[in-house]
């Protein structure tokens, strides 16, 4: 087998992927990446049917590419969109799973306590319903689409499955508990679905990225007006040792590797991408 292996991503090449929220900042750098490749792409996004990009990635890479109007914690929606990629795509060979975000009501005001006059502000003044919206977009989105979409690839004995995760999971951050807590389930959904599915010849792996600015962040770490970093946004790049925020385009390598079959003995592993925030200790 290893004499005959090609060290490229040509074997991905005419596959199906359903990706959901890959009309976002990271998810649409995935959605073109993923179409440089000659993947043919279904991108699952509440408002697909209001975007031109889907028919723009066809175009700029010659690639069948179609946008699904669905939300990720409604199983009916997502078995409707699964029948509709099956009409214009076929059979699903890769999952990615890139749907997520955070809720201001999950999010303390203060990163550490005081004094007790900062109850409001802290832990205690949080909305747990808040801490539900979260886990359902990121962790419950993630079970419920993986459920859905990797059946395909459970009844041709192959496929791959791609979680993103985030360095939350390993190392929450201050003031976001929820959203720390959510993408630390997904790693460990992450294992326990490769486990489940290894005799299946499906894999599943995760990429946790450190810090990209998004539309999500963007105005959190940097000043709306002269782009300057706030003191979070200044913390962050001084605990990055490259010292600078990642660019959306620089998951898709290791996104291209854990999807091919080049990596065909990997899986249960989430891979850090994230400019050595994780391997730095402060000092």
């Amino acid at each position: 087998m290893l004499s005959t292996m090609k060290y490229s991503f040509d074997d991905l090449k005419g596959r199906t992927c359903v990706i959901t929220g890959g009309f976002g900042v990271i998810g649409l750098q995935l959605c073109r990446g993923l179409a440089s490749a000659g993947v043919n792409l279904a991108v699952i996004s509440r408002k697909a049917g209001e975007s031109p990009l889907a028919a723009e990635i066809s175009k700029e890479f010659d690639i069948k590419c179609i946008g699904i109007s669905a939300g990720v914690t409604d199983k009916a929606a997502l078995e409707k969109a699964l029948e509709i990629v099956h009409e214009q795509l076929g059979k699903v060979d890769i999952l990615v799973n890139c749907a997520g975000g955070n809720a201001p009501e999950a999010t303390s005001k203060v990163e550490q306590m005081t004094s007790a006059a900062d109850i409001p502000d802290s832990f205690y003044g949080l909305d747990l319903a808040g801490f539900g919206k979260v886990f359902d977009i990121n962790f419950q989105g993630t079970v419920l689409a993986t459920m859905v979409f990797s059946r395909d690839m459970v009844e041709a004995g192959k496929g791959a499955v791609l979680n993103i995760s985030s360095m939350n999971s390993v190392r929450p951050l201050t003031k976001i508990p929820a959203y720390s807590a959510a993408k630390g389930a997904i790693n460990n959904f992450t294992q326990w679905f490769a486990v489940h599915v290894a005799p299946m010849g499906v894999r599943c792996n995760a990429i946790a990225p450190g810090f990209f600015l998004t539309d999500q962040n963007r105005f959190l770490l940097t000043d709306e007006a002269t782009g300057a970093l706030k003191p979070r946004g200044k913390k962050i790049i001084a605990n990055t040792p490259v010292h600078r925020f990642g660019e959306p385009e620089e998951i898709v390598g290791t996104m291209l590797y854990l999807l091919s079959d080049i990596s065909n003995f990997v899986t249960g592993v989430i891979i850090p991408v994230d400019g050595g925030y994780s391997a730095f200790g402060g000092v």
